[in-house]
């Protein structure tokens, strides 16, 4: 199983233009919030619980994120855990509400994506390695704690890489 280091780095690869990553920072929680929301319906409410699609995506994510860094897997759990409750609010909505939120976060999010990697001039990540939709919203959130100057150590490593 690949480190951090090696995920981030190979994602990275594909996201040397700052302009690339700046769409990526837009881009990606858009449609991370759109699929959430999207995968929001149905609801099976279970006592205090609420088991949708999305909430079993999220713990699968989670649980991935922790296991290749605690503190960004922790830093994730909470990111994604507000995605979960704002793609629950959406999910409430009547249902053309809900769709046209969540599709359109989702097309919006995407066109982001490919507005970046025309300023990069190379393809997505995910088009040779299909990890890279797993490891795009970490790298969003690796990329934001290093430009607040956190995880030096980790930055050095998956520049080393590069």
């Amino acid at each position: 199983m690949k480190n951090i280091v090696d995920h981030l780095a190979q994602y990275a690869a594909y996201h040397r233009n700052r302009k690339n990553v700046a769409t990526h920072i837009v881009g990606i929680p858009l449609i991370v919030v759109g699929i959430i929301s999207l995968l929001s319906r149905p609801a099976l409410p279970l006592d205090y619980l609420l088991i949708t699609p999305a909430s079993l995506v999220v713990l699968a994510a989670v649980i991935f994120y922790i296991r290749l860094d605690i503190k960004l897997g922790l830093l994730m759990t909470l990111l994604l855990w507000l995605s979960l409750s704002l793609g629950r609010d959406i999910a409430a909505l009547s249902t053309s509400l809900w769709l046209s939120w969540s599709i359109g976060l989702f097309v919006v999010g995407w066109v982001f994506q490919f507005i970046g990697h025309y300023f990069e001039g190379r393809k997505p990540a995910f088009v040779d390695d299909i990890m890279g939709l797993a490891i795009g919203p970490l790298f969003v959130v690796a990329e934001v704690v290093f430009m607040l100057g956190f995880r030096k150590d980790l930055k050095a490593a998956v520049e080393q890489k590069l």
